[in-house]
């Protein structure tokens, strides 16, 4: 009987074709909607994980200023290396400690000049920060004791300044400060945030100092925890000491910041995650419209085939037979859109996550749930013209013109 049901359904859809595929467009473009939103959305949120998973493993910020309201600044001294070192050595479990400064600078070689941010750092900087090598070498620990004039660039500055060029050996200005090239950095490409990782100039941090800031202040500290370490221990014992460095007493507030980048991470993709779920379930919706769509031409169906329906009735055709054949109708519809949508979607979200550059994130989960959804709504909106076509009065129906 079932099988005799899909025939029939099958028949009436090839019969009334552009019809058919009027009335599963709704469907596909709902299934199609859920699934490249979800899909994309996914890879958003696995691209955030991975872009500051990039920033360094186990990696907690410290800078300075406690949190203030819109409009007050902060008037809390800066770091000095001193305090770098206190951290290193009076906090167990670090793998790591990076103290850095930065300001905005013109690099200029030749002809050529761009506009980056120069950092500068120590030996540390560039485990902590995950930072690899592409070509050349960092700097050494004597060079950073010392100062020396050495610098390290991105891929950013290496193309805007160098282009082809192996610039290795070469020598740029920052400044008054003419450095040596001696190493190239990997190409990280933009940061969670939306900054190019890659427009940059590592210098030793002693060298940074004394010819470029002018002062022994440090902006930023960044220690790396031990593998298996609770980071949230760390972060405790890193506001013990910079508390009793900083001469702060117990009322008086932090006037420095520890960040931990597990906090934001999760932070980040709890939120693109309620934004696909959000977005989802918008695309839902039509999946709904799509199904009073179905509705209304399943009842202009039974409304055309009253004679054959009594037809059917007279010669002895079962009220559940007849109800089977329209239900397995709106299934049918609703199956084939859903299986179009997906089709649909899949070429979508490949071509949209490329234009985005976003990862590709399939997720079988979502496909199979958006097309069960699929056919449910076509069982659900299917049933009352299927309803309405079993309970025909045959004589009546025969009567019908």
């Amino acid at each position: 009987m079932l099988g005799v049901a899909f025939r029939l359904a099958f028949r009436e859809l090839r019969r009334n074709l552009l019809r058919s595929m009027l009335t599963m467009l709704g469907i596909i473009i709902g299934v199609a909607a859920v699934i490249v939103l979800v899909t994309l959305g996914r890879g958003a949120t696995q691209q955030v994980t991975e872009r500051i998973a990039s920033l360094g493993s186990n990696l907690l910020m410290i800078t300075v200023g406690k949190r203030m309201g819109p409009g007050q600044r902060s008037t809390a001294p800066a770091f000095k290396l001193a305090d770098a070192e206190a951290l290193a050595r009076e906090v167990s479990n670090l793998a790591a400690v990076a103290p850095q400064a930065t300001a905005s600078s013109t690099a200029i070689y030749a002809n050529e000049n761009w506009g980056t941010t120069v950092t500068g750092g120590t030996v540390d900087y560039f485990p902590v920060t995950n930072r690899q090598i592409a070509g050349g070498r960092i700097f050494t620990a004597s060079e950073a004791r010392s100062g020396a004039a050495v610098c390290i660039i991105g891929d950013t500055v290496r193309r805007q300044l160098f282009g082809a060029q192996n610039p290795l050996g070469m020598h740029i200005r920052l400044q008054k400060l003419s450095c040596e090239i001696i190493g190239l950095l990997q190409a990280k490409g933009q940061s969670s945030m939306g900054r190019d990782q890659d427009d940059i100039v590592i210098v030793p941090l002693r060298t940074f100092q004394r010819r470029i800031a002018g002062n022994n202040d440090v902006s930023l500290i960044q220690v790396s925890a031990r593998d298996g370490v609770s980071t949230e221990e760390v972060e405790q014992d890193l506001r013990r000491v910079l508390r009793d460095r900083r001469h702060l007493s117990s009322d008086e507030e932090d006037d420095f910041n520890v960040m931990d980048m597990k906090e934001i991470a999760n932070m980040l993709s709890g939120t693109t995650q309620t934004l696909t779920g959000l977005l989802g379930a918008v695309a839902a919706v039509s999946l709904l419209v799509g199904g009073i769509g179905i509705m209304n031409i399943m009842l202009v169906s039974v409304t055309e085939r009253t004679r054959e329906i009594g037809i059917r009735l007279a010669i002895g055709a079962l009220e559940k037979e007849i109800l089977l054949q329209f239900l397995v109708e709106a299934v049918v519809l609703s199956s084939t859109g859903g299986l179009i949508g997906i089709v649909l979607a899949l070429v979508t979200s490949s071509i949209l996550a490329t234009v985005l550059q976003v990862p590709w994130v399939l997720d079988l989960p979502v496909i199979v749930e958006a097309f069960v959804f699929s056919a449910g709504v076509g069982v659900i909106f299917g049933y009352v013209p299927a309803r309405k076509a079993a309970r025909m009065d045959p004589i009546e129906a025969l009567r019908h013109e």
